[in-house]
């Protein structure tokens, strides 16, 4: 038997066909881990009951959550998304639509096509000339064709603060105009989302030596933030130091054996920064006697390590730029925040993927991460779900450059590593574990940890 709509989806499908009387575009925010997908769906499925739509065409912005949409919707509509015959639409990546033919643009003018945009902040545009490519491809090929548009986002705003494609802002103030909102605090409230704690790691005793060829110094700090503000050592530096990485991980890790106490399949996600990284972390956890799994961009069949990962009793999955956003895990419920990336857009959809609650029990998200100025303050934002001074338009002068990857990886030569072990380590060459990092030909910086490390808890209840 299918689940219920919860009360969020069906007052918000409600609105929806109220508000498609009179203007095809309808844009729904909602907090990442709520449920937006199974929401579009019974969406979907209302229109096409009451005689409004012919065809469903979703987009989004990778793969792994076009698998997602394509199980969902088949199993709300009891039909299949998957664009053979017999189907009752498609589903694609934004990047799929720039290789489309006319025939696949000429269903927009033969039926009556209700499309769906998943994560529609990665469009940006609401000029064609001030988009970027997928945002022109909805704008000049959907937005006026289309019966009805939804649009989706847990996270309505840009890092580029462009604006966002099928958006309405308010004039002259630029603020994003959502036609329904559903808030994080509302969705703990209502047992639909686990209630975030995340836990700010910093250390009272840093010690830097600095060896030059004339001379060796020797400073202490009193925080991360002032090591960084202070120094030149980075945040990449210490999210690949040894000490503070097995910390953080330390720290994940007798958490998610509590969780695993309540719900004995409760697992945990280590966001990386790149495929090098991935491999420290999947050595450390092997280290630990840690179960794991390894996704990256570049990892063969990687919807299929994550699907198996998402059906097993496997502890940890290490991810780079596979697991940010849309990617439905439900089991995740501890995270380790080990990426380079710092933008508040990034942060919110990591922290979504462990929000997704699953029964009376697992009530609770755990985030991990280091103690630096930038995450803090989007930590300590986590509960304003849309932030105003975020989701403001400002007009720029000209589209910046195009990025397709979700979360970006460098380049780095080691093969990338799947299953519960490691079967071959790195070499010295692909991944160097001494905590020590060259800043200069001239001089050499070493980065030491002392054994006062302290927490910081925020909670979202």
């Amino acid at each position: 038997m299918k689940a219920s709509p919860r009360k969020w989806q069906s007052q918000c499908i409600k609105i929806a066909l109220e508000h498609y009387r009179t203007t095809p575009h309808f844009f729904c925010q909602a907090t990442p881990g709520a449920g937006k997908t199974r929401m579009a769906a019974e969406l979907a499925r209302q229109l096409l009951e009451q005689g409004k739509i012919d065809l469903v065409l979703c987009f989004a912005p990778s793969c792994q959550v076009v698998d997602g949409f394509r199980s969902t919707f088949t199993a709300v509509l009891g039909r299949r998304l998957d664009g053979l015959i017999g189907a009752v639409g498609a589903a694609s990546t934004y990047q799929a639509m720039e290789h489309q033919d006319d025939s696949f643009w000429k269903l927009f003018d033969d039926y009556r096509v209700f499309a769906v945009f998943d994560e529609i902040h990665h469009c940006s545009g609401y000029d064609p000339l001030l988009s970027n490519a997928w945002g022109q491809q909805i704008l000049l090929k959907m937005q006026d064709r289309a019966a009805f548009t939804l649009a989706l986002s847990g996270t309505p705003w840009r890092s580029d603060d462009r604006g966002i494609a099928l958006a309405r802002y308010s004039n002259p103030e630029g603020r994003l105009i959502c036609d329904y909102c559903y808030g994080l605090k509302e969705a703990i409230s209502d047992g639909v989302c686990r209630s975030p704690r995340i836990v700010l790691l910093d250390n009272q005793m840093l010690r830097l030596k600095e060896d030059s060829a004339n001379d060796s110094t020797v400073k202490h700090f009193p925080s991360i933030a002032r090591l960084l503000r202070e120094s030149p050592v980075s945040y990449e530096d210490l999210i690949c130091h040894e000490d503070a990485l097995n910390q953080l991980l330390n720290l994940g890790s007798k958490k998610l054996d509590e969780m695993r106490l309540l719900k004995p399949n409760a697992a945990g996600l280590v966001v990386a920064t790149n495929i090098e990284h991935a491999h420290q972390v999947a050595m450390a956890l092997k280290d630990k006697g840690e179960s794991f799994q390894v996704v990256t961009t570049r990892t063969p069949d990687a919807q299929q390590v994550i699907n198996g990962f998402k059906n097993s009793d496997c502890r940890w999955i290490v991810a780079v730029g596979m697991i940010s956003e849309g990617t439905d895990i439900p089991r995740l419920q501890v995270c380790c925040y080990l990426s380079r990336i710092r933008t508040e857009l990034h942060y919110r959809q990591v922290l979504g993927r462990v929000l997704r609650r699953m029964g009376e029990i697992d009530d609770q998200a755990w985030l991990f991460v280091l103690a630096e100025p930038t995450l803090k303050r989007f930590s300590q934002r986590i509960a304003d779900d849309l932030p105003e001074d975020l989701a403001v338009v400002i007009n720029v002068s000209a589209p910046a450059p195009e990025h397709c990857l979700i979360e970006g990886e460098r380049e780095c030569s080691s093969n990338t590593l799947t299953g519960n072990a490691v079967s071959s380590p790195p070499t010295a060459k692909e991944h160097k574990l001494i905590p020590q990092v060259d800043f200069s030909s001239a001089s050499n910086f070493q980065i030491s940890f002392s054994k006062n490390y302290r927490q910081q808890l925020l909670a979202v209840f």
